[in-house]
Parts: structure tokens; sequence; C-alpha cells
């Protein structure tokens, strides 16, 4: 079973209340599924502000276009659900054939086993005892749960290999290689084959594959970055054959890649090899795109001819000051959108009229809850009226939200489906 269905529709059987920030509150005591399907209006049947929405045209156009991607170019998708903790949209992108749903953490992990996901690959080292005892118990519990880590240490290997002692079911280890000046992984191929064999030589762990992650090696799309993302590669692609006769599996599986360079790293994993291997691309964020980073540094944003990603997320805020020419404050802050990579970027103004327009304004700080917005000389927009903004980097967005809006992508404010997170 790829997700636990019954458990995911069980999410539209939760009673709405408080809890969700924005929603309306003539809305408290019915089920999330009640108030999904009464085809509400953002503007007209209390929503409060802020508020952010996921466009549900943008939405399925996005897993459609990379399922089809992947598909064409023959290597198999293991999406982060850390972008979205969403099971409804874990479930989106299995239905479009993911192979499997990448976690990082133990909370995570156990999100995911809540609602039955059957294939997890752990991006992370598990050393913890807690975490690792809770994975063991899962793995004896459920013999068709597939379920592999990261090790990048012999140390790591034996501290795994004490904690688990004797197990039914040895826990799938990937050697995972690093970079200097990247995040975790082993810095060079003589560790790297080191930690291979005393993952091979485990009683508690089984040898499976190779793991790497490019995206810590370079933040934009220059010829130098791009440059060493593909040396980096290589790197990865030698190692998974230098320790062929160490894999504890018949087809061993290779993995890579976030969310900006995964056309490099689809072109590394599928060869050619000397022998069959898995591959598995691990993008994310791709699921809603967005205004900023990705739109400026994904393959898609920067290759001609691709068919490009849309951006399913907007932030709705308030016009709640104008306390001088050329600003206006915003109900919006850090504790609503994104930051971390871009401010967010004004899109529409919606007036008193109930008509959207474009807007010429610029973010240029955000508080704690309220932003900055800079607007040109006469302009239009007045305390109360409404102004869309596109945001930047997902993964930093749906952790701010417990109920999202999907809204109809036709007008764009009819909320069609309501998406639980759980972070």
């Amino acid at each position: 079973m790829d997700i636990d269905r019954d458990a995911v529709a069980a999410i539209r059987a939760e009673r709405v209340d408080w809890r969700f920030k924005s929603l309306p509150a003539n809305a408290f005591g019915a089920t999330v599924g009640e108030v999904a399907d009464r085809g509400l209006d953002l503007f007209a049947d209390g929503f409060v502000g802020p508020l952010v929405v996921l466009d549900a045209t943008a939405l399925e156009h996005n897993i459609a276009t990379m399922a089809a991607w992947c598909a064409e170019r023959g290597v198999l998708l293991a999406p982060h659900g850390k972008t979205t903790m969403a099971p409804q949209l874990f479930t989106r992108q299995l239905d479009r054939g993911a192979w499997g749903i990448t976690a990082a953490n133990t909370g995570q992990l156990r999100v995911y086993r809540a609602f039955g996901v059957g294939r997890v690959l752990f991006a992370n080292q598990l050393v913890d005892p807690a975490g690792l005892a809770w994975t063991a118990a899962e793995l004896a519990r459920d013999p068709e749960f597939e379920f592999s880590c990261w090790v990048d240490s012999v140390a790591g290997v034996a501290r795994m290999t004490e904690l688990l002692g004797e197990v039914e079911r040895p826990v799938d280890v990937l050697v995972e290689l690093g970079a200097p000046g990247g995040r975790t992984g082993a810095r060079d191929h003589a560790t790297a084959i080191e930690v291979a064999r005393a993952a091979a030589a485990s009683p508690a762990l089984r040898l499976v594959g190779v793991a790497g992650y490019e995206g810590a090696l370079a933040h934009d799309a220059s010829e130098a970055a791009l440059s060493a993302v593909d040396e980096y590669l290589e790197d990865l692609r030698e190692l998974v054959v230098e320790i062929k006769d160490l894999y504890e599996v018949d087809v061993p599986l290779v993995t890579g890649g976030g969310s900006a360079y995964f056309d490099q790293v689809a072109t590394a994993l599928r060869g050619p090899w000397p022998f069959t291997v898995r591959p598995v691309l691990r993008s994310g964020a791709y699921i809603t795109h967005d205004d900023g980073f990705y739109r400026g540094i994904s393959p898609f944003g920067r290759v001609a001819g691709e068919q490009p990603f849309r951006s399913a997320l907007r932030a709705w805020a308030q016009v709640t000051s104008r306390p001088e020419p050329g600003l206006a404050l915003l109900t919006m802050g850090k504790r609503d959108a994104s930051f971390d990579e871009g401010l967010p970027v004004p899109r529409v103004w919606r007036g008193r009229d109930g008509v959207t327009r474009p807007v010429e304004a610029t973010v240029t700080a955000l508080n704690d809850q309220h932003t900055f917005l800079s607007l040109p000389a006469g302009s239009p927009v007045e305390v109360g009226d409404w102004i869309g903004l596109g945001l930047s980097h997902p993964c930093t967005v749906f952790d701010k939200w417990q109920l999202i809006p999907v809204v109809n992508g036709a007008d764009g404010t009819t909320v069609v489906d309501l998406v639980r997170t759980y972070f």
C-alpha cells in the first residue's frame, strides 16, 4: 500500500475551530469536508487576513508535469514531504506515480506512518536511540514497510549497530557522499568506501545504495554553480561503481536531488551504468513552485523549451495603514509568510469594488506581523484593500498554516478544498 487512503479521507472529518487561523468563524463546528464543499468565497464569506491559499489548477499542473518529466527520463520520484507535510498532497503525488516519499527526521516519519505511507527515504542519518528504536519497531510491525536512511561515517554505522542490537529486519542504509563545504556526507571516496564496508558488515544494517545532495553546493544558476553540481554528481557516479561488490541487494538504489538542479541529477542518475541501478530523484518544492528562489533557479525556469511550473501559492493581506506617501502596511508578517529566500512579491490588488488588478508595488521588509509595501506616487491603493502576493521558498510557508484553502484556478477566490498540514 502506498498510503492509507482511509486515514487521508478521515482528515475531512476533523472539526474546524479557532486553531485554524483565517477561516470564517461561521465555519467553526463544521467538519473540514463540510467547509470544503460549501464553495466559500475568500472575500465574501468571512475569511480574515492574512491568508495563504493554494491554486488548484497550478497544483495539478505541477504534479502532472513533474511526473511526466521523470517518466520520460526513466527516473523514479520520491518527493520530499517536508515541503508540505500534507498527506492529501502526498496522495496526489503518489497517484501520479511517485515511487515513495522522502522524510528528514523522525517526527516527519511518524506523520507519514500515521497515514500509512509505505515507502520512505529518510534523507538523513538516524542515530538517536528513541528514533531508531521506534523505526525498528515499525519495520518489525509491518513487513511491507520499506524504509532506508543514510550513513556517512564508520562511527555512525557502529552507533546504529549497537543501538539496534538483534533486529527482526535489518535497517536499509545508503552511503551518503558529501563534498567539502557541503552538508552531511562522507567528504571523500576513501571515507565513503570504509563506511560502505562497515555497513555491509553490520548484522543490523543492509547496504542498499548511495545517496547524495547537490543543493548545498550551489545557490544560483551561474556557469560555475552548474559546473560544481556536475562535478559532484560525477563523483557520486564513481562511488556507486566503486562499491558495487558491497551492495546487499541485486539492484542498488542511487538517489540525489533537490528542486534546483534536478535536471542535472536526472542526467547523472539515469546512466549509462555498468550494472542495473534504481535511480530516484527527491525533489519536493516543485509541487507549488514559487515566485522567487525556485522561479529563478529551477531547470524549468532556465532551460529553453521546458514547460515551466506554475506558482501555486498566494498570500492575501489587507492594507491596514497608509501612514505616509509611498508606504502601505499590510497585516502579514514573518509569522505568516516565507522570507528566508526572498521577500513576498506583490502580484495583484483587490479594491473595494471587488475587482482584482495588477499592482505596481514592492515589499521592502517584513516584521513579525507587518509587511512594508512601497508604492509609486499616486497609487490608488487604500486602507482596507487587499494585496495578493507571490511567495518565495515554499518549504517555509506550509509550516505556518495548519489548514490551507485550495481555490478554483479560474477565479482565484472560490474555495474547492482544504489541505491539512502536520508540522
